[in-house]
C-alpha cells in the first residue's frame, strides 16, 4: 500500500536508451513516469524543414521506440504503484527547433489538443498529463495561454475524471507572468505543481532551496508543490546532493508532498546510475 506521497520523473526527452525497467521503483509510493513530451509541432525529419507548431495537434516526440505502449503496460503490470503520464511542450523539438506556444485561436487549439490527446492517452494507456510550455509565439497573450490549458485541462478531466494534471513553472518573470495566472483561474483541474527548483544556481544552500520553496507555495497557494533536482550535468545549477538534502529537510519541516527529477535520461548516461532515484524515493517511502 503506498503511503500518498509521490514521487515522479521525466524520461525519454534525451534518447540515452534509457527504459522503464532500469529506474528502481520504491513499492511504498505513488510513482509516475512523466513521458518527455507530447509536443503539437510535426516531425523531425520530415517537410516542413524545420518542424513547424500544429496548433494543437500533438504527436509523442519521446524515445517510442523504448518507452512503447507495450513498455508502458509492462511496467505498470509490473509495479501496481506506477502511472504514466506525458508532458507536453518542453523546451524544445528534439533539440532541432524550441518549442514554442503557438495558437492559431483558443477554440481550435483546444479542439485539437482534446482530440489528439484523447488518442495518446488511449493509444498509450497514459494517466494524466504535465503542461511544461517554455516558449510562447509573440501572439501567444497571457490570457490565451489560461485560456487554451485551462480548458483543455478542464475537458479532459471532465472525459477522463482519473487522469492526473500538473503543470511546470521555473523561476522566470516570462514563465511565472503566464503559469501564475494559469493557476489562480483553473487551479481546480491541475493536481500538482512540478516546480522546476534546479533552475536555480549553484550558489543554492538548503536555507535558501527552502526559501525558494516557500516562495513557490505562496505564488501557487493551495497548491501541491513538487520538490525537484536534476542529474546529468548541473554546472552552474543545484547539484543532486543538494536536492536530497533539500527535500530532507523540507519533510523535516512537514511541507513535502512530493519530489520529482529530471531525468532518467540524464541518470542512465551518468557514473552514479540512479542512485539518487533511489535516495528521493526513500525520502517519500519515509514520510
Amino acid at each position: 500500500m503506498t503511503n500518498g506521497y509521490l514521487f515522479r520523473e521525466y524520461i525519454g526527452a534525451q534518447f540515452t536508451g534509457v527504459q522503464f525497467s532500469d529506474v528502481p521503483i520504491n513499492a511504498m509510493l505513488s510513482f509516475h513516469f512523466i513521458l518527455s513530451f507530447a509536443i503539437d509541432y510535426t516531425p523531425v525529419g520530415q517537410q516542413p524543414t524545420p518542424p513547424a507548431p500544429t496548433n494543437g495537434v500533438f504527436s509523442p516526440f519521446w524515445d517510442t521506440g523504448r518507452l512503447s505502449p507495450s513498455a508502458v503496460a509492462a511496467i505498470k503490470a509490473a509495479h501496481p504503484n506506477v502511472a504514466v503520464m506525458a508532458g507536453l511542450g518542453g523546451d524544445s523539438v528534439q533539440d532541432v527547433v524550441k518549442a514554442v506556444f503557438t495558437p492559431a485561436s483558443v477554440d481550435s487549439w483546444v479542439a485539437n489538443a482534446a482530440s489528439s490527446l484523447t488518442s495518446i492517452i488511449n493509444t498509450y494507456r497514459l494517466d494524466g498529463v504535465d503542461v511544461d510550455y517554455e516558449h510562447f509565439a509573440a501572439g501567444a497573450d497571457v490570457d490565451t495561454f489560461v485560456e487554451c490549458v485551462g480548458r483543455l485541462l478542464t475537458r479532459l478531466k471532465k472525459d477522463m475524471p482519473w487522469i492526473t494534471t500538473s503543470i511546470a513553472p521555473f523561476e522566470d518573470t516570462e514563465i511565472q507572468r503566464y503559469y501564475q495566472p494559469l493557476w489562480r483561474k483553473y487551479a481546480g483541474v491541475i493536481d500538482y505543481v512540478n516546480f522546476q527548483f534546479y533552475g536555480y544556481g549553484a550558489n543554492t544552500d538548503v536555507p535558501l532551496y527552502v526559501r525558494f520553496y516557500d516562495n513557490q507555495t505562496a505564488n501557487y497557494p493551495g497548491a501541491k508543490v513538487l520538490a525537484s533536482f536534476m542529474t546529468g550535468n548541473t554546472t552552474g545549477l543545484i547539484s543532486p546532493d543538494l536536492g536530497i538534502s533539500a527535500a530532507k529537510e523540507l519533510q523535516r519541516q512537514n511541507k513535502l508532498p512530493g519530489l520529482f527529477i529530471w531525468s532518467a535520461d540524464s541518470s542512465k548516461k551518468s557514473s552514479y546510475g540512479f542512485k539518487y532515484e533511489v535516495q528521493g524515493q526513500q525520502i517519500i517511502a519515509n514520510h
